[in-house]
C-alpha cells in the first residue's frame, strides 16, 4: 500500500496536472515551473477506469466536467469490452452539452410547436461535432509490466488533431521504469497556459516513494516540433507574441534529481479509536502534528533549441543556479539545489459523523537553492555590518508557499481548499498575493480503506472536474 500512496509533501519531481480540456484529463507541468497543488495533481488511475468505477459502483451514469477551452459543460460515459482480467479495453465518449444547447437555441424550429422541438432535438443529437471519443487499451503483460495505449479524437473542432499516447511501465523491486510517447503532448506552465508539443518522448527511472531517506530520479526527454498554445475554441484570441516555455522547444534533455527526506512527529494523538466503526479513510485516522524536510539537487543537460533555457530562465539577479550555454554545439547544462519544509497538523480520527477531521498542511518550497544561499549570505553580511539588508536580498530567500485546509462536514463528506501564496516584497502595497486556489468536495469511500471521489473547481482556470483517487493524502 505504501508503494501506491502519494506522499504529497515529498514529491519534488515534475508531475501531471488534472484538467478536463482533453479526454485523457492530464497535462504535464512545464519543467522548472511550480508543481501542481494536491487537488489538481493528476491521478495515477486512467480516466476510463475512473469513469467505469463511477458507473458501476457509485450509480453515476454520466460524469460532468467543465472547461471553457473544451467548449464548456460536457458529460462523459465509458463502455468497457469483455476481455480477460489482464486486459482492459474501453471506449470513452464525451458529449458537449453547452454547444448542444447553443446550437438548439439558434434553430428557428425550436421556437415552434412541441413536435418541431422534438424533431430539432433529434437532429442536433445526430450532429457528430458534439461528440468526442477516446479508445483505451491497458494490458497487464506480466505482474511487473503494463502497456497503455490511448487514442482520442475530437469532432468539436475540425482543426484539432487526434491525440495518441503509448506508455510502458515496469516495476523493479525498488524502482519503476517508464517509457512514454505522446503526440501531441499537453503541457501547462506556471501562468496556467496550455501548450501542445507535436511529439514528446521520455524514458524515466525513479526510486519508489518512501516516507524518509534517499530517493533519486533520472529522465531522458525528447521534444520534436514547434510547441503552440492549446486552443479548442477558434473564437479565443491567441497571443502570438508570447513565446513558448524554453524547455518545450525541440531538443533532447537528460535530467537527474537526488533528494533526502526526513520526518519528525511533534505530537501524536493517543485517543483510542472507536471500535464500533472504522475510519472513513485509514490514512486520515490519526491526529498528529508533524514536520518534514527535503534537500536535494537537480542537474539537466540539454541538446538542441531547448538548451537556451540555461540562458533565458535565470532570475533577474543572475543567481538562479549554475548554468552553462554552448551556442557553438547548441547545448547547455544547468545545476541547482532545492529544499522543502512542510508542516501537517490534524485533529480528529475521521470516524464520527460530524466534524471529526480538521487538517492543515503548509509547504515551503525553495526550488532555487543557490539563489537562497546567495540571499541568506547577503542578509547575514549586512546584519553583521549593522546595515539594513536590501529588498532584493530578502526576495531571494522568500519561498514558494502552498497551504491546504480540509474540514469534515458530515460522514464521509469533507470540504477542502488549497492555494498558493506569492511573496513579492517589491510590491509594498500588497507583498503577498493568493493564486491558483482550488476548492473541492471529497467523498471518502470507506469500504476501500483509502479512496475518495473528488469534485474540484479552479476559479483561475475556470475548470471543474470529478475524479477518483486511491491512497492519496
Amino acid at each position: 500500500m505504501n508503494r501506491l500512496r502519494w506522499v504529497g509533501e515529498g514529491d519534488i519531481w515534475e508531475l501531471d496536472m488534472s484538467t478536463p480540456i482533453t479526454l485523457e484529463a492530464t497535462a504535464r507541468a512545464v519543467s522548472n515551473d511550480p508543481l501542481p497543488l494536491g487537488l489538481s495533481r493528476g491521478t495515477r488511475l486512467s480516466r476510463p477506469k475512473q469513469a467505469e468505477f463511477f458507473h458501476r459502483f457509485m450509480a453515476t451514469p454520466l460524469i460532468p466536467s467543465f472547461s471553457p477551452l473544451a467548449g464548456g459543460l460536457s458529460l462523459q460515459k465509458v463502455l468497457t469490452f469483455p476481455f480477460p482480467n489482464n486486459w482492459f479495453v474501453s471506449l470513452l465518449g464525451q458529449f458537449d452539452v453547452q454547444r448542444f444547447v447553443s446550437e438548439v437555441k439558434k434553430t428557428e424550429a425550436f421556437v415552434r410547436g412541441s413536435a418541431s422541438r422534438l424533431s430539432t432535438l433529434g437532429k442536433q443529437l445526430k450532429d457528430k461535432s458534439l461528440y468526442a471519443l477516446g479508445f483505451c487499451s491497458e494490458l497487464l503483460l506480466t505482474p511487473e509490466d503494463t502497456l497503455l495505449l490511448t487514442y482520442d479524437t475530437y469532432k468539436c473542432d475540425p482543426n484539432k488533431n487526434p491525440r495518441a499516447k503509448a506508455v510502458f511501465n515496469h516495476k523493479f523491486p525498488l524502482h519503476t521504469l517508464t517509457a512514454e510517447a505522446v503526440w501531441p503532448g499537453l503541457y501547462v506552465d506556471k501562468d496556467g497556459e496550455y501548450w501542445d508539443v507535436p511529439l514528446s518522448m521520455a524514458v524515466d527511472l525513479a526510486s519508489l516513494p518512501a516516507e524518509s531517506g534517499l530517493s533519486y530520479h533520472l529522465c531522458l526527454h525528447h521534444h520534436s516540433g514547434r510547441p503552440k498554445k492549446f486552443n479548442c475554441d477558434d473564437d479565443v484570441e491567441v497571443d502570438v507574441e508570447a513565446p513558448p516555455p524554453a524547455s518545450l522547444l525541440p531538443g533532447l534533455s537528460l535530467k537527474s534529481a537526488v533528494s533526502y527526506r526526513a520526518n519528525m512527529d511533534l505530537w501524536r494523538g493517543i485517543t483510542p479509536k472507536l471500535e464500533a466503526c472504522k475510519p472513513y479513510d485509514i490514512f486520515l485516522s490519526s491526529p498528529h502534528v508533524s514536520v518534514s524536510g527535503i534537500i536535494g539537487s537537480v542537474m539537466t543537460a540539454a541538446f538542441g533549441e531547448n538548451s537556451i533555457r540555461t540562458k533565458l530562465e535565470k532570475d533577474s539577479e543572475g543567481v538562479g543556479g549554475f548554468s552553462l550555454h554552448l551556442p557553438s554545439v547548441n547545448s547547455g547544462f544547468m545545476a541547482d539545489a532545492l529544499g522543502r519544509a512542510s508542516l501537517t497538523a490534524q485533529y480528529g480520527n475521521f470516524q464520527k459523523l460530524f466534524f471529526d477531521l480538521t487538517r492543515f498542511h503548509a509547504r515551503l518550497d525553495f526550488p532555487h537553492g543557490l539563489r537562497f544561499l546567495s540571499g541568506a549570505t547577503s542578509v547575514a553580511q549586512e546584519l553583521l555590518n549593522s546595515r539594513q539588508p536590501s529588498l532584493e536580498a530578502f526576495q531571494r530567500i522568500c519561498p514558494e508557499v502552498a497551504v491546504s485546509l480540509q474540514q469534515q462536514i458530515v460522514g464521509p463528506f469533507s470540504l477542502r481548499a488549497e492555494s498558493g501564496i506569492r511573496i513579492d516584497l517589491k510590491n509594498g502595497s500588497n507583498p503577498m498575493t493568493i493564486h491558483n486556489t482550488v476548492f473541492a468536495v471529497e467523498y471518502a469511500l470507506q469500504v476501500l480503506a483509502s479512496a475518495k471521489a473528488v469534485a474540484w473547481y479552479s476559479p483561475k482556470q475556470r475548470e471543474f472536474m470529478i475524479e477518483l483517487r486511491f491512497y492519496e493524502t
